[in-house]
């Protein structure tokens, strides 16, 4: 095989190599990043279970004020 042909080869397998070796790197960060935003999900399903609306609190405050009332009706 001529000269050019091994060349072109070896050239060729670098190049690819650098590729793979790219893309493995970025399968890497896009793994932190997945966790990462696992972690923020998280956060973020916690904020929203502390700060629900009004409407579906409302029957729960209401059902502690029973008793009160109840008190405030007999007087």
């Amino acid at each position: 095989m001529p000269l050019v042909a091994w060349v072109t080869l070896i050239l060729a397998t670098l190049i690819i190599a650098a590729a793979a070796l790219g893309l493995i790197r970025v399968i890497f960060h896009l793994r932190a990043t997945a966790a990462t935003l696992d972690g923020v999900i998280g956060g973020v399903r916690v904020i929203a279970e502390r700060t629900r609306t009004v409407p579906t609190v409302v029957p729960s405050v209401n059902a502690s004020l029973k008793p009160v009332r109840d008190f405030t009706e007999a007087i």
